[in-house]
């Protein structure tokens, strides 16, 4: 049996390019693809804080260090320039890997530059 968990997380990172006319897709910077372990073409769940949208897409790669978050082609009808999203890849694994496997979380700041990398959210408190 596989269990599906939190690859990676980029998170409250800023729309900065909606592009209905774009063939589908997420553009997102390669320095934040490269640091997160999100591949090119991966599948991407999207989930936009400002309006409360959630689609799914696949990354694709733009120009490494540009801070660019493009969301493109239908799922520009669900986020704006200066949204801000959370962008999260999952994936499945067996029981041997379960134990050992951390994810990747990426917080950036209003210009999609890195502030902190972990890989555990604390425990929510009451």
């Amino acid at each position: 049996m596989l269990t599906t968990l939190l690859k990676a997380k980029l998170h409250r990172a800023r729309v900065t390019h909606s592009v209905l006319e774009y063939e589908g897709s997420c553009a997102i910077d390669g320095a934040l693809l490269d640091l997160s372990g999100i591949r090119e073409y991966e599948q991407i769940h999207i989930y936009n804080v400002n309006n409360g949208a959630r689609f799914i897409t696949y990354a694709i790669r733009a120009e490494k260090g540009s801070g660019i978050i493009s969301v493109n082609g239908a799922a520009a009808r669900h986020a704006a320039p200066n949204d801000i999203v959370i962008i999260c890849a999952y994936a499945a694994f067996d029981r041997n890997e379960l134990d050992a496997f951390k994810p990747a979380l990426i917080y950036v700041n209003q210009q999609n530059r890195v502030i902190r990398v972990g890989d555990s959210i604390p425990e929510q408190q009451p």
